[in-house]
C-alpha cells in the first residue's frame, strides 16, 4: 500500500503574514489568527485555512491578510495576544478552540470569531447553541476527545496481550477530565490496568515518560490536547527511545514516527472554518452562522514504527486504514 496525503503549499500563506501591517492602510481585511500552538503547527493550520478561503475567492496577500499570534502552548499569554488582535482592529480572528477561542472572546464581543476545535461549544459557553449560535463567535467542531474509548480499543486489538497502558493528560486542558473519564470508563469495561500520566510542560513530559517505565506500562495513549500537537516530535522521540507502542489522535504524530493514530481530520476542519470566515467576510454574522461538525475521522499506521518495534498489523486494522505509511 502507498501513503496517501492531502497535500497543501504552504508558501501562500506563510508569504502573505508580512503583508498585514500594510493591509490596515489600505482596503484589504486583515484576519487575526490566534493560536495556542507552536508556530510549526500553526503553519499547517493556517495553510488549510487559507485553502478554504481561496475557494472561495478571498486568496491570502490578494484579497485578505493574516496576521498571526501563536501562544507556544502557554496558555496564560493568550488573553494578552487576543488584546493585541483587537487594537489591531482586526476584520475577524480565527482562533484554535478551546483556549484561544475563550481568550478571544473574552477580548471582545464585537469582531467576528470563528474557532475550530475538538469540544462542545456549547458547552463551554462559546455559543448558546449550535444551530443559532447567538453572539459573535461560530466555527467548527470535530470528534477529539470523545475518541479515546475508541483509541483504547484499537490499541487492545493491536497488542491483545498487554496488560498495562499508560494515557498521557494536560492537567491544564478544558477537555482533558472529560477525556479521561472516558478512557477510564472504557478501561473499567474491559478489565484494563490504566497508568494515568499527567503532563503540561517539556519537563513534565519526559517525567511522564519515566514513570511510563518505571510502572512498565507497555503501551501509551496520547492525549486530545493541542500542547501535546506541538510536542509531537519530544513525545514521538520518547516513545521510540523506550520502545512503547503508541496511539496519537493526528495523522501527523504518524507522519513524524509515531505507530498509530485514529482522530479527526483536522485539515478538514480548518479548511471548513476558512469557508465560514469568507461568508463573514462577505457580510454574514457569525450568530446566523450555525456550528460547524467535522465528522471526517482517519486511521493511519507507521509500518515502519511497527517493524522497528517489532510488531505486526492485524489484517482487521490494516483493511480500515485511511493512510499506511510504508
Amino acid at each position: 500500500m502507498r501513503r496517501r496525503r492531502f497535500i497543501v503549499l504552504l508558501s501562500g500563506a506563510a508569504a502573505t503574514w508580512p503583508l498585514a501591517g500594510r493591509a490596515q492602510h489600505t482596503s484589504m481585511p486583515v484576519i487575526g489568527f490566534l493560536s495556542s500552538s507552536s508556530p510549526p503547527v500553526t503553519t499547517k493550520r493556517i495553510a488549510m485555512f487559507s485553502r478554504g478561503l481561496s475557494q472561495a475567492g478571498y486568496v491570502v496577500g490578494q484579497k485578505v491578510a493574516i496576521e498571526v499570534r501563536h501562544a507556544d502552548g502557554r496558555y496564560d499569554r493568550l488573553p494578552a495576544l487576543a488584546a493585541d488582535l483587537v487594537a489591531r482592529r482586526v476584520k475577524l480572528i480565527a482562533a484554535l478552540a478551546p483556549p484561544a477561542a475563550h481568550a478571544a472572546k473574552l477580548a471582545t464581543a464585537t469582531i467576528p470569531i470563528v474557532f475550530v476545535g475538538a469540544f462542545d461549544p456549547v458547552k463551554a459557553g462559546l455559543v448558546a447553541s449550535l444551530n443559532r449560535p447567538g453572539g459573535n463567535v461560530t466555527g467548527v467542531t470535530f470528534i477529539g476527545a470523545r475518541l479515546g474509548a475508541k483509541r483504547l480499543e484499537l490499541l487492545r486489538e493491536l497488542l491483545p496481550n498487554v496488560a498495562s497502558i499508560a494515557l498521557l493528560t494536560n492537567p491544564n486542558s478544558p477537555d482533558a477530565l472529560e477525556e479521561l473519564s472516558d478512557v477510564q470508563a472504557a478501561a473499567r469495561a474491559v478489565g484494563q490496568r490504566l497508568l494515568v500520566l499527567r503532563a503540561a510542560n517539556d519537563r513534565e513530559i519526559d517525567a511522564a515518560f519515566a514513570a511510563l517505565v518505571e510502572q512498565r506500562a507497555e503501551a501509551l495513549m496520547v492525549g486530545s490536547d493541542p500542547f501535546f500537537f506541538q510536542r509531537s516530535v519530544q513525545i514521538v522521540t520518547l516513545a521510540a527511545r523506550h520502545a512503547v507502542p503508541a496511539i496519537y489522535q493526528t495523522d501527523e504524530d504518524v507522519a513524524s514516527g509515531g505507530l498509530i493514530s485514529y482522530g479527526a481530520s483536522i485539515p478538514e476542519a480548518w479548511y471548513l472554518a476558512g469557508l465560514y470566515a469568507a461568508k463573514i467576510l462577505e457580510g454574514e454574522t457569525a450568530a446566523n452562522l450555525p456550528v460547524q461538525q467535522s465528522t471526517k475521522v482517519q486511521l493511519t499506521i507507521n509500518l515502519k514504527t511497527t517493524k522497528a518495534l517489532g510488531l505486526t498489523v492485524p489484517q482487521s486494522i490494516l483493511v480500515r486504514a485511511d493512510e499506511v505509511i510504508e
